[in-house]
């Protein structure tokens, strides 16, 4: 691949990739998450979750794309494995099927810590100026804080 020469220096491009991996393995283990809820959820308010979990893990499917192809049009290459999610991720994987109302609990709590994470990614793209990153880490900080209070609006 030839040089990059989109106006962020590459030792920014580097960093700002890397806040972008976090992010991106935060969401991809939050969407397995959700699938794996939306699967074994039971309990009165079955349909009302298996609803909610699967357009949560269809939206957060169209999120690991286009974090994967910022990662990508920066030059760096992202991550794509179980294993390099495990490690560069902040949310520890459920062993267990927890109850119903557990499982809005744990999905809140994993929907917030996606939101540190944005934060984070957030501040590195907006030290160099990258406002296309930026931009894509605010849309998804602004999703994850919504569906977080729909989540503890359940509770």
């Amino acid at each position: 691949m030839s040089d990059i020469n989109i106006g962020i220096d590459q030792g920014d491009m580097e960093k700002i990739a890397d806040g972008l991996k976090h992010l991106l393995a935060d969401s991809y283990t939050l969407y397995l998450q959700t699938h794996n809820f939306h699967w074994n959820v039971t309990g009165p308010k079955f349909r009302e979750l298996h609803l909610m979990f699967e357009e949560q893990y269809t939206e957060l499917a169209t999120a690991v794309d286009e974090i994967a192809e910022r990662i990508r049009t920066l030059g760096v290459v992202a991550p794509g494995t179980y294993q390099a999610f495990a490690k560069l991720s902040s949310i520890k994987e459920v062993e267990d099927v927890p109850e119903a109302e557990e499982m809005v609990r744990i999905l809140t709590s994993a929907h917030e810590t996606v939101v540190r994470t944005c934060r984070d990614a957030l501040k590195l793209a907006q030290d160099a100026d990258d406002e296309s990153t930026a931009a894509l880490v605010s849309d998804r900080m602004r999703i994850h804080e919504k569906t977080a209070w729909m989540l503890r609006s359940l509770l």
